[in-house]
């Protein structure tokens, strides 16, 4: 990995700085807090996202930046043949590769997890690699011998081998789990052969059974072919005798239906002979009769018209009493105009009066529900705010100081006790304002004394302007009465005149002596034109009952030859009731046995389905507990894999942790020799994996503490290429942060100088250090210092005593 490039806006107390990397050695220099340190942060940020930052996104933002500003850093490097450039901000991430336009990745997890395959180490190996400071050169020291060989496994990556084998084991403990239940869940063999043997033996005696019912049955049948053509024959001919005798019944009934029928006929033919003579002998009376009927209808006519007279006259009174009162009503309503006229002037005022009432009303009542809705509105927000603010508080005292807040996914760390008090005190303020508009609620409940004063006032302006109205509708009734009453007395005078006219036209010429004594002469003939009148009509069917006499004769005559013919036939029927109730018997009997072997029959079917679904659930048994058996067998070959794989890879940690000591000694001795000059070639771990020095043949401890910083930084250098060797890359970029602490000025000048002579190993060195000596023998140097008045870092360039030239804003 080659670093290109780095800039960051709004990072920390970066504004706004860009650095551009070469090769060769560059030291950062500058005092304690200035913000060197920042810079590897934003680095690993840029890379790894949120993991690799302190704080959370608040306290990545630089402290003046401007609400809306963006947080952005920039990191371009180069990784084999491609380069890339990663572009990370507070809410969005972006992969560039090779100058292209549109991102390779995109958002923080997808950008994280693609640079973590391009590196191929996480966070924590990447800092193990590239990245050493003064803490971590002395970190073995503080060790126990165990934490030491755990803690060399671990950044060479062997911890992961632990992590196969914890995962072997997590297996191996499932696999004994589901090979024990597997055992115990699997049924026995034998039982399973016997239960099977003896469904098939019930199998068997089932269809024996069968086979004899079916063979009762087809004797039954047999019997019911001899015993059923002679039922049946009983059967039809006892229907043709029901039939029969049916129709003798229906016969015997009609002849003597129309004997009855014959001697109605004969009694009403005699009557109507009687009635004829009758008819005869009145004629002579009856003569006049009809000369004074048509008298009698002339003088009804005139009575009529009589009668039409006297109810013209009577009309004629009535519309002179109905003129008279027309009058007199029309004098009543003749001030109708100057009525109405008042009564519209008094509608106008109720009207304005009830206009300037409702307006006052209206504007109360706007102002009451305004508050009221402003109270409601303000107190349903602040319990929602309450309920979001009491979630997040008890959330947060769920999770505690070590636990990632919701809102900015962040451990609180020192931060939970403040962010605690900060919510607590919101719910106090939330809770007064949230009381404090409760009672206002409450009070806008009814309405106020003035809006009630005013709402009385209307209803009263209302009920007067009604009755004004009410007063106008019955002057406006009597005005157009007067134009009714006008048009109603020309109409009632032309009426008269007409029936006056009607009346003159109906003469008076009627008798009603005579009529009365033509009345009275034809009431006394009545009985006898009654008779006359009844005779004739009888004596008009004399001729219709003859032919009904003869024909109903006949109908008779030919019903009796059809009851005879039908009592011969039922004689000639022979049917037995003796006979067909025994044949009937038998039939049954045979029938019932056929139905009792074929109900045995499906039972018998039924009971081997049930059976066969036995038998099928036996096999079925069998067959799994063959699967069982192959399962089992497969579950005990995957153990011994297991087993097998655990113990390997156990023996492969303990070479490689055999092999580890030897190999870091090996390249460690390399980088000590060029860094003491010659004066020391060889380092080794001993079995506690403490440094030890060997000089002159012999292993001593480190006692100084030059010699303590010099063999740790040769140590974490042999590690670091170690540790890039197994990633499959070159280790082209190395940081060291503030290792110069304890050494003595030529001892740093001979650490700048290793360095520098393996350019070859290292082509790209960032040094960091608040020395300002370090400067000498460094490609280039960069200051950083902190500006109080800006509250930036601002970073410098330039080498040796040279001028400065300023690369942040």
């Amino acid at each position: 990995m080659h670093l290109h490039r780095l800039k960051l806006i709004n990072f920390r107390q970066h504004a706004n700085t860009e650095i551009v990397f070469g090769s060769g050695i560059t030291a950062i220099i500058g005092p304690n807090g200035s913000g060197k340190t920042t810079l590897l942060e934003a680095i690993a940020w840029g890379l790894y996202g949120a993991q690799a930052a302190r704080g959370n996104r608040d306290s990545i933002r630089w402290n003046r930046a401007p609400v809306r500003a963006p947080v952005k850093v920039e990191v371009d490097f180069a990784l084999g043949a491609h380069e890339y450039r990663i572009s990370r901000g507070l809410y969005q991430a972006e992969l560039f590769i090779d100058r292209a336009r549109t991102p390779a990745a995109n958002g923080h997890q997808e950008v994280t997890l693609r640079v973590t395959r391009l590196l191929g180490m996480n966070l924590e190996e990447f800092f193990n690699t590239y990245f050493t400071g003064q803490k971590e050169l002395a970190v073995m020291a503080a060790l126990t011998p165990a934490e030491r060989a755990k803690f060399l496994s671990r950044i060479l990556g062997y911890e992961r081998l632990k992590q196969v084998q914890d995962r072997l084991g997590s297996d191996r403990s499932l696999l004994r789990g589901e090979l024990a239940a597997t055992e115990k869940s699997l049924p026995d063999e034998t039982s399973l052969k016997r239960e099977l043997a003896e469904a098939l033996d019930n199998v068997q005696l089932a269809r024996q059974r069968r086979e004899e019912l079916r063979r009762l049955n087809e004797v039954a049948r047999k019997e019911l072919e001899n015993v059923g053509p002679e039922w049946s024959r009983l059967v039809e001919v006892r229907e043709k005798l029901l039939a029969s005798e049916s129709d003798l019944k229906v016969g015997q009934q009609i002849v003597e239906d129309g004997r009855r029928e014959f001697m109605r006929l004969d009694r009403e033919l005699a009557e109507a002979i009687r009635a004829r003579d009758e008819l005869n002998s009145l004629e002579e009376v009856l003569g006049s009769v009809p000369e004074l009927q048509r008298e009698v209808e002339a003088l009804e006519s005139e009575s009529q018209r009589a009668g039409r007279r006297r109810t013209l006259a009577g009309t004629i009174e009535e519309v002179n009493t109905q003129l008279q009162r027309l009058e007199e009503r029309r004098e009543a309503v003749s001030g109708a105009t100057e009525a109405l006229e008042k009564a519209r002037k008094m509608v106008r005022v109720a009207d304005h009066t009830l206009a300037e009432v409702q307006q006052r009303e209206q504007q109360l009542r706007t102002t009451w529900v305004r508050d009221r809705q402003d109270a409601d509105t303000k107190l349903a927000a602040f319990r929602d705010q309450y309920g979001e603010l009491a979630k997040h508080r008890k959330k947060l005292g769920e999770l505690g100081p070590d636990g990632v807040c919701p809102t900015c996914s962040r451990v609180l760390g020192k931060e939970f006790d403040r962010v605690i008090e900060s919510l607590d005190g919101q719910l106090e303020e939330v809770e007064s304002s949230g009381r404090f508009f409760k009672q206002r609620v409450d009070q806008l409940v009814r309405e106020s004394d003035e809006l009630v004063q005013a709402s009385e006032l209307k209803n009263r302006a209302l009920a007067s302007a009604e009755s004004a109205r009410q007063d106008v509708v019955a002057r406006e009734a009597q005005f157009r009465e007067v134009k009714q009453l006008a048009g109603e007395l020309k109409r009632q005078r032309n009426h008269r005149k007409e029936l006056e006219i009607r009346l003159t036209a109906l003469p008076d010429k009627y008798d009603a002596k005579r009529h009365d004594e033509l009345r009275k002469r034809l009431r006394e003939l009545e009985p006898v034109i009654e008779r006359a009148t009844r005779f004739r009509v009888i004596a008009e069917q004399a001729n219709k009952l003859i032919a009904e006499t003869a024909r109903v004769k006949q109908e008779v005559s030919e019903s009796e030859e059809r009851v005879d013919q039908l009592s011969e036939q039922i004689k000639s029927l022979d049917f037995s009731q003796e006979r067909f109730d025994k044949s009937r018997a038998a039939c049954e009997e045979v029938q019932a046995k056929i139905q009792d072997s074929e109900l045995k029959i499906a039972t018998v079917d039924g009971d081997l389905r049930a059976l066969q679904v036995g038998i099928d659930g036996v096999r079925q048994k069998i067959q799994e507990r063959t699967k069982q058996e192959a399962r089992l067998s497969i579950l005990k070959g995957d153990l011994r894999t297991n087993e097998v794989l655990d113990s390997a890879i156990s023996d492969l940690r303990t070479e490689l942790n055999a092999r580890m000591r030897p190999e870091i000694s090996e390249i460690a001795s390399g980088f000590l020799a060029e860094l003491t000059d010659g004066r020391y070639h060889e380092l080794e771990l001993d079995e506690s994996y403490r440094i030890r020095i060997v000089e002159d043949g012999i292993s001593k401890a480190v006692i100084s503490g030059g010699e303590e910083d010099i063999s740790n930084l040769v140590l974490r250098l042999a590690i670091s290429q170690m540790v890039a060797e197994r990633a499959g890359h070159p280790l082209s970029l190395l940081v060291l942060d503030e290792i110069f602490g304890s050494l003595d000025e030529s001892k740093r000048e001979s650490v700048v100088n290793l360095l520098r002579r393996l350019g070859d190993r290292f082509p790209q060195v960032v040094l960091i250090s608040h020395i300002e000596s370090v400067r000498e023998g460094v490609d280039r140097v960069l200051r950083v210092r902190f500006d109080e008045s800006t509250g930036t870092s601002v970073i410098t360039e330039g080498t040796g005593t040279d001028g400065n030239k300023d690369l942040a804003a």
